[in-house]
């Protein structure tokens, strides 16, 4: 059994079951037993404890009758209760009895800290004093000498635990508990010292002497005497700073270095010197308060530091400002000031001061503290604050600061180059704390960039990421990114419990929204790459004036950033939201509403394309790219084939005017998964296209791919996207018959379309090419003129850059090399405005021709060279594979077979299969290593051949 008497007594079984005593006599006999337990007690110590000094008449029965019942109540298995001549004793072991335990870990404490020992002294103490459940001998009104010895000796430990814990570094808990203790025992002047030394370690020697005045004032009042030397000495301290010598320091020490921001180091710097209020605004983890402590440091000033994370109620600011400033607010304990404000104190103590006041954390009680803000910078003129906060603290003179994710590096860059970045920085000087052997080098570059790039270079996400290096390599923490809540869930103990994990860091934030902001922070996550002010309102479905207020309230939250007109959050910001879009139930009307937006976006751009506002409509393309390709697979992969098939259509002419054949083939091919090897009733354009584009990417023909003609023949009505009309002929290849049947097919196509002047344009240039190919040559100069007018009319760099393209050829076929380099060079700057990577590879490739064909071998080589390079870049393997074909040309006019050869052999390889203009250059190849193989054989010195094919 186990026995309590530091409150209530109390008898425990060993499974913690309590056994009843009886009422509060024998309560009172079992606690006189226990205060003496292996020991005898005399009867009559027992007699006075339980009666009194007027026992009644025959006592010494009734404390029998008692010990009788007491045996009776106790287990008998135990049967603790022994008779002696002398008395009585309770064979118990005292380590059974909770007054015993306290006194033997007080004992123990207290050596602990004679000795110096201060984690061992607060622990045992500590463990002394979690005992007590109350007053001693609670219930036990006949031992009042006992009861208060006991009281005295917890008191004492208390102090004792307590000088244990200043020796380990007060803080604001420590005050808090000293505080109360003090108002409890005002006449305690060991504790009064213990509470004057914690305010003056920390920085508060107004109040820890505000302190030593009132117990010079209780003492007089209460005893009159004066206080003891050892507080006297205190205070003398304190006036001496003697105890500041051991205070932490006015800014929070750091253990780590300072990695990155710079320029915004900088920027903060003079943005101090400039003006009185600045705010550091940015997302969870973007590090605002590790900038605040830096850009702080390098202050001549004062400066004090008030972290408001803690505070539960906005009303608490001043009061935190004040325990910073080391002062106390004298209003709180006069009773003639009762109704002065905290911030009447703050403004009398700051009137005059030169100071820096850093605000830490303002978000979460953010109209408080822009309240005392205004209040003190209107009041004191030479005061400053720099505050963080997720958003502004919205005063006039306000310069903000914002702050986002550490500088990621593009990619392609080498290790070497990678460690220029702050954020690959970082990561691996975080990595080196838990991984000494860790660094970025060739082989890990591309991991480290992904996983920097995938954290949106938040500093906070990145140190969490490089601490699981301490247990993972760094493949598998970056593999392990998309479900970065779970890996990012391991931070510093010693961090505040919102920036312990990735997931406290955004709740935090999340926590602070109102209903429509979560509403729209959630809706909000559909995009993918940001969005205009026009589709977010659109797509997330709420009324126009609560959207433009949630909207404002996301991006002074920092939950979303604005830039270049467009709305977007960081990835994990965003991976949050969704998480709580899938819990809303809305993340399928949402998928739904983005994919209906953006297929209407898709087309109205598409009719653009053709005009002179065609560039302006590229950029807004570019922008919505990601939400576009995004909207495309979410209704791939959700089986909706009108909207996966009309979205491939839409992109057509924009995905070949980028450059983006491959990547625009492999989409197109899953939407073929999705509509099957037949169009669906009423996609039969959309179905074509579909199979067009799917057979750009090289993967040899598909069954279901029409002719031109066919195409055309299918139409009962002009085609939405014209650029149709184009890829079929690429990639199909012109009609059998040569221009008569060209010519027979532009007519048809005429008679559908009526006047549109884009695709009478296109069907002009197609017809004046199949005449030059038919050496018709002034009929196809007649067409292509026609074509270049009717593609300038419309507005179309592409077209107009396509047609005199091939003008240049026709006048290098026509021997005239200064019309031809005419042709080139506006085609060369259409292709420069028109920013394609693509066509300027295919133009400089066909000015590599008409060189080669004048004889000018340099100059040739040089544009198949830039042509190869850039069509290397853009990912484009037919013109690779064609500016690969003219350097072996150029090789072999040049009688390096050798060279030639390899050139050819490279050529061959891949994106020549599947399509008209592919299997033309792969013909044109097998032609050139014929020449090649003639011309071994020849042996050296016999004259190149310049028959080409």
């Amino acid at each position: 059994m186990r026995f309590r008497i530091l409150g209530p007594i109390q008898v425990l079984l060993a499974d913690g079951r309590e056994v009843p005593v009886g009422g509060p006599r024998l309560r009172a006999l079992l606690a006189l037993l226990l205060l003496d337990a292996g020991r005898v007690v005399s009867a009559e110590r027992l007699i006075d404890g339980l009666y009194g000094e007027q026992p009644p008449r025959g006592a010494a029965n009734a404390l029998q009758s008692q010990v009788s019942r007491l045996r009776q109540a106790l287990p008998a298995a135990h049967d603790p209760v022994e008779f002696h001549p002398a008395g009585y004793r309770l064979a118990v072991d005292p380590e059974d009895v909770d007054a015993y335990r306290f006194e033997r870990l007080a004992d123990a404490g207290r050596r602990a800290l004679a000795g110096g020992d201060w984690p061992r002294a607060a622990a045992l103490l500590s463990e002394a004093l979690e005992l007590w459940r109350g007053a001693a001998l609670a219930d036990v009104p006949g031992a009042p000498a006992q009861a208060a010895r006991l009281d005295e000796l917890r008191l004492a430990t208390i102090e004792d635990r307590v000088e244990a814990d200043l020796a380990l570094g007060a803080d604001g808990v420590l005050i808090a508990e000293l505080r109360e203790f003090v108002v409890a025992h005002p006449l305690r002047e060991r504790a009064r010292g213990q509470l004057m030394r914690a305010l003056a370690a920390l920085g508060r020697p107004a109040e820890a002497l505000a302190e030593f005045e009132d117990a010079r004032q209780t003492l007089a009042e209460q005893l009159g005497v004066d206080p003891s030397a050892e507080l006297a000495a205190i205070h003398l301290a304190v006036l001496r700073g003697a105890e500041r010598r051991a205070a932490q320091p006015v800014l929070p020490g750091q253990l780590t270095t300072f990695v990155g921001r710079e320029e915004e180091l900088k920027r903060v710097g003079e943005l101090l010197g400039e003006r009185r209020l600045v705010t550091l605004t940015g997302p969870g983890g973007a590090g605002k308060t590790r900038l605040a402590i830096e850009a702080a440091g390098h202050v001549d000033e004062e400066v004090r530091f008030v972290e408001l994370a803690g505070l539960a109620d906005g009303a608490d600011v001043p009061q935190a400002v004040l325990s910073a400033l080391g002062l106390r607010d004298a209003g709180l304990r006069a009773s003639a000031e009762a109704g002065r404000h905290p911030t009447d104190r703050l403004v009398e103590a700051l009137a005059e001061r030169r100071l820096l006041l850093v605000l830490d954390n303002c978000e979460h009680v953010i109209a408080d503290a822009a309240r005392l803000v205004a209040r003190l910078l209107a009041a004191c003129p030479t005061l400053r604050v720099l505050a963080t906060s997720r958003e502004p603290l919205g005063l006039a003179g306000e310069a903000l600061c914002p702050l986002s994710g550490l500088t990621v590096p593009p990619p392609g860059v080498s290790a070497l180059d990678a460690d220029e970045y702050a954020a690959v920085r970082l990561f691996a000087q975080r990595a080196a704390d838990v991984a000494p052997d860790f660094t970025v080098t060739a082989a890990n570059v591309d991991t480290v960039l992904r996983i920097c790039r995938t954290l949106d270079g938040l500093p906070l996400a990145i140190e969490l990421a490089a601490a699981r290096l301490r247990a993972l390599p760094v493949a598998e923490v970056a593999a392990r990114l998309d479900d970065r809540f779970r890996l990012l869930s391991m931070g510093s103990r010693a961090a505040s419990p919102r920036h312990r994990t990735l997931r406290a860091v955004v709740e935090w934030s999340w926590d602070l929204l109102g209903d429509a902001e979560r509403r729209l922070a959630r809706r909000l996550t559909v995009f993918a790459g940001g969005a205009t002010l026009e589709a977010a309102e659109r797509v997330c479905g709420l009324p126009g004036g609560e959207f433009v207020d949630a909207l404002t309230g996301l991006v002074d939250k920092s939950f979303v950033e604005m830039s270049g007109g467009r709305y977007r959050m960081l990835e994990t910001v965003r991976a949050f939201c969704a998480e709580r879009l899938a819990d809303a139930g809305e993340a399928d009307d949402l998928r739904r509403a983005h994919t209906a937006y953006f297929l209407e976006f898709a087309w109205t751009a598409s009719d653009h394309l053709r005009r002179a506002e065609q560039l302006h409509w590229l950029r807004l393309l570019d922008a919505e790219r990601d939400n576009l390709h995004a909207a495309l697979r979410r209704a791939t992969a959700a089986g909706d084939a009108s909207d996966a098939a009309g979205m491939v259509a839409a992109l057509s002419f924009y995905w070949w005017l980028r450059g983006m054949r491959g990547e625009g083939a492999r989409l197109a091919a899953d939407v073929l998964g999705v509509l099957g090897p037949e169009a669906p009733a009423g996609l039969g354009e959309e179905h074509t296209l579909c199979v067009y584009n799917a057979s750009l990417g090289g993967s040899g023909p598909l069954d279901s791919l029409t002719t031109q003609r066919s195409v055309i023949s299918s139409l009962d009505r002009p085609p939405r996207q014209p650029f149709l009309l184009y890829l079929s002929g690429i990639s199909a290849g012109p009609p059998s018959g040569g221009s008569e049947h060209v010519n027979e097919m532009m007519r048809e196509l005429r008679r559908l379309v009526g006047s549109d002047v884009w695709i009478n344009a296109l069907g002009a240039m197609g017809s004046g090419s199949a005449q030059m190919w038919s050496g018709r040559w002034d009929q196809a100069a007649t067409a292509l003129d026609t074509a270049l007018d009717g593609f300038r009319q419309a507005g179309d760099r592409w077209g107009s850059m396509i047609t005199l393209g091939v003008l240049g050829e026709l006048a290098a076929w026509r021997d005239d090399p200064e019309a031809a380099g005419a042709h080139m060079d506006q085609a060369m700057r259409l292709a420069e405005e028109l920013e394609s990577t693509v066509d300027q590879a295919d133009m400089l490739r066909t000015r590599g021709e008409i060189r080669l064909r004048a004889g000018d071998l340099g100059a040739a080589r040089d544009d198949f060279a830039a042509a190869l390079l850039l069509a290397q870049r853009s990912g484009a393997p037919e013109f690779v594979s064609g500016a690969r074909l003219g350097l072996a040309q150029v090789a072999r006019l040049r009688g390096d077979l050798g060279e030639a050869r390899r050139f050819c052999e490279a050529a061959l390889t891949g994106g020549l299969t599947g399509w008209y203009v592919g299997d033309a250059t792969r013909t044109e190849i097998m032609f050139v290593l014929d020449q090649i193989t003639e011309a071994e054989k020849a042996g050296p010195g016999a004259p190149p051949s310049a028959e080409r094919a």
